[in-house]
């Protein structure tokens, strides 16, 4: 097994395969103590970060600059290197089903240039056993060399949380594991050296991958709960925020809020879990109603918007809503597997007029991702029918108020839907308003 000295002294070179949220903010982490590669086969975006700049907001251009990573597009540079980390995306595909299609052609190409006496490490949320099962058999037909005698292979999963900038990486226990006692000790050392928060050894690679996709699960159901909470008093014509608050005024009560479950791990994660039971033998019940549960809240938020609408005597079709955000969590550009789709989705169903406004968004990757038209300005298209104010993104908090939505609608029986109940209910009504929050 190597010494991690070799490291340290840089005669050995660590490479990150995967440039994107995850392994990014890994390369300029570990670039303060080693020396790094960093690897992705898109050349616009190996280009973009050798001139400083991430289009993800993670790295900061300043930093970026300064932290001598030495970026590439070039697979042969993986052969230089001693340890290889894959940080590549597992989303699900329109089956829900898991897709590896990115994880798998990492390894082949991962497999085709690795040295003798390397170590291979997984980040990518994953369901239990892919390491072993799917990537090491790819690792070894690629190379034509024996796992544990010629390579060796670890899985540490990431918990970067996109946009956080104060859970950083360095600041989040990171689990590890490896194929035996020595892999797992040095991967401690390598990982422990920049990660100041500390280091969990899990006993397997099993385990690790089984803690990942349990950690976004058990986050689904609380959610998932609330949820279905919401669907519940809203029948009953109580206020589920005002329930909230009283049932946490207990020192043990749980502070979960209903909301749009969308994302790269809380809304993926369960599906590999809940993939892999099934291959068992075991059918999940739990875990899929709280994905059915979160995945129609979508279609929910939208049904609500159109009840308004005819309410206030506006005619559905042809009605113009204006929708404040896209990304699946506030603050960042992220808009993978992102539920406000679903509401954009519903509600052109009805036959409206949709304008989607985000000022953290490519518009580019908007248009190649779900075919939409970003509006440059929230006045564009004004006066709407009705506001969705579905992502709470600071400059929506100071520039969007009451008055400045009464002017989007012209004043005349303005409609809020407020996803995140960002608003005061009382206020938003005694100022004219049709309100809705979940």
């Amino acid at each position: 097994m190597m010494n991690i000295s070799e490291f340290i002294s840089k005669n050995k070179k660590i490479c990150i395969v995967g440039l994107g949220y995850v392994g990014l903010p890994l390369a300029e982490l570990m670039a303060r103590k080693y020396k790094i590669v960093g690897f992705d086969i898109k050349s616009t975006r190996i280009s973009e970060l050798k001139a400083g700049e991430d289009k993800t907001n993670e790295v900061s251009s300043e930093i970026l600059k300064s932290a001598g990573i030495e970026f590439t597009d070039d697979a042969k540079m993986i052969s230089k290197c001693s340890l290889i980390i894959v940080a590549v995306p597992t989303p699900i595909d329109k089956f829900k089903k898991p897709d590896l299609t990115s994880l798998k052609n990492a390894t082949e190409t991962v497999g085709k240039y690795f040295k003798k006496k390397s170590v291979i490490v997984y980040e990518s949320t994953v369901y239990p056993g892919v390491t072993e099962d799917i990537c090491i058999p790819i690792l070894e037909k690629e190379s034509g060399l024996s796992w544990k005698k010629d390579f060796y292979v670890g899985y540490s999963p990431e918990r970067v949380n996109p946009g956080d900038k104060k859970h950083t990486i360095d600041k989040i226990k990171k689990v590890v594991s490896g194929d035996s006692t020595e892999t797992r000790a040095f991967l401690e050392k390598i990982y422990g050296s920049v990660i100041t928060a500390g280091i969990h050894l899990a006993p397997t690679i099993k385990t690790a991958e089984a803690a990942k996709v349990i950690e976004n699960t058990q986050r689904d159901l609380n959610i998932a709960l609330i949820n279905e909470l919401s669907l519940i008093f809203e029948r009953m014509d109580i206020d589920t925020q005002d329930v909230l608050a009283a049932a946490g005024s207990k020192w043990n009560f749980l502070k979960f809020k209903p909301g749009l479950v969308g994302g790269h791990c809380i809304g993926v994660d369960p599906y590999y879990l809940t993939f892999k039971a099934e291959s068992t033998g075991y059918h999940p019940q739990i875990i899929l109603a709280g994905r059915r549960i979160n995945d129609n809240m979508g279609k929910h938020v939208a049904e609500n918007t159109v009840k308004k609408l005819i309410q206030t005597g506006n005619r559905v079709k042809g009605s113009k809503v204006l929708i404040l955000g896209l990304t699946f969590k506030e603050n960042i550009g992220d808009i993978r597997n992102t539920k406000v789709i679903d509401v954009y989705n519903e509600l052109k169903e009805y036959g409206i007029d949709v304008y989607v406004h985000d000022p953290y968004v490519l518009k580019d990757e908007v248009k190649q991702a779900y075919g939409i038209d970003m509006i440059p300005g929230i006045e564009n298209n004004a006066p709407y029918n009705a506001v969705i104010f579905a992502v709470t993104h600071k400059r929506y908090l100071e520039e969007v108020n009451y008055e400045r939505m009464i002017e989007l609608m012209g004043g005349k029986n303005p409609i809020l839907i407020d996803v995140k109940a960002i608003f005061n209910r009382k206020e938003a009504e005694d100022k004219g308003f049709l309100y809705w929050r979940l």
